[in-house]
């Protein structure tokens, strides 16, 4: 049976189809016979505690030079949809979580949210890693510069990040010792001088096997895609992102990984996360996506498979 199919992402017209996983979710719902409807975060709306959404009706092209075309947005309860895909990409700030709110309430007049609203609220993709400690390498989350310097010097080298990047962005990789390490700490921290307004940042033990590439595991439902895209550094940039220059190489899954995907399915199953990126350097998991995986493209290309084809098989017959 056609399923009415919304779509909450980042404006279409400036996405590279060749890369984006949404889009390729989009063409699968089209191929499948259901109605796509497109909107963005300024779409939302509340009314007397009923979810609207400003929509639009769409169709996509795998065609470079024209890939979607859009009618007239108007605004519907959201009830009316059967699923929605919250795919806008982080910053997850207060804007996105408002979003959520708003998905919650559709949600729980039982339309299909792919990720459950409140499981994107709840799992930070640095911090929800963190519940599974024997998966990862030795971590830190800190306000404190003190304590992250001595957890660089304890560890001899370390990787720091801010809690709400993606991308690659504000990622850097520091030495014991290193005549850097307090402005990097002063970026990533920011605040004032007696520490107020100080955000959270992450420590990891640097791994040294991200030379071998930053694997994407894909998970729907908690089960495992067969294959990983290893993201490798090139040159002198040792941070294995796509959108930083990695070179993205697909790669069987070893049993490490199968061991901390069958680590981590259990918990993704029972919070609703049903289309999740598991990032593994080497024998560790370092992060846990859930607002807007990708590398199912270039998964699809190198392997022949249908990633967004497994999901919507999953969406057409949702767990009990």
């Amino acid at each position: 049976m056609p399923l009415s199919v919304a779509v909450l992402m980042d404006p279409i017209g400036s996405i590279k189809i060749a890369k984006d996983t949404t889009f390729a979710m989009l063409l699968e719902a089209q191929r499948r016979g259901h109605a796509l409807h497109y909107m963005e975060q300024g779409d939302l709306a509340l009314r007397d505690g009923l979810p609207y959404a400003r929509l639009a009706p769409l169709s996509v092209r795998d065609d470079p030079s024209a890939w979607y075309t859009m009618g007239e947005r108007q605004w519907r309860d959201l009830r009316e949809m059967d699923v929605v895909l919250m795919r806008k990409d982080p910053p997850v700030d207060a804007q996105f979580m408002y979003d959520t709110m708003v998905l919650d309430a559709a949600h729980r007049d039982g339309v299909q949210v792919v990720n459950n609203p409140q499981a994107l609220r709840d799992c930070n993709e640095k911090v929800f890693a963190l519940h599974f400690p024997q998966c990862m390498a030795p971590t830190l989350v800190a306000r404190d510069p003190a304590e992250l310097r001595r957890f660089v010097a304890e560890h001899g080298q370390a990787v720091l990040k801010p809690l709400d990047g993606m991308g690659g962005r504000g990622i850097f990789h520091v030495r014991a010792g290193d005549k850097n390490l307090n402005s990097m700490l002063e970026t990533l921290l920011g605040g004032g001088p007696h520490g107020e307004g100080r955000q959270f940042t992450v420590a990891q033990k640097f791994i040294p096997q991200i030379s071998a590439g930053d694997k994407r595991i894909l998970l729907i439902d908690g089960e495992p895609v067969p294959y990983a895209l290893a993201r490798i550094p090139q040159g002198d940039e040792f941070r294995g992102n796509l959108a930083a220059g990695g070179r993205g190489v697909g790669v069987p899954l070893s049993e490490r990984d199968r061991w901390i995907a069958a680590q981590v399915a259990p918990e993704l199953r029972r919070r609703g996360l049903r289309f999740v990126g598991l990032d593994v350097i080497g024998d560790y998991l370092t992060e846990i996506n859930v607002t807007s995986p990708t590398c199912a493209r270039e998964l699809d290309a190198q392997f022949g498979l249908n990633i967004t084809g497994q999901l919507f098989d999953a969406i057409e017959n949702p767990p009990a």
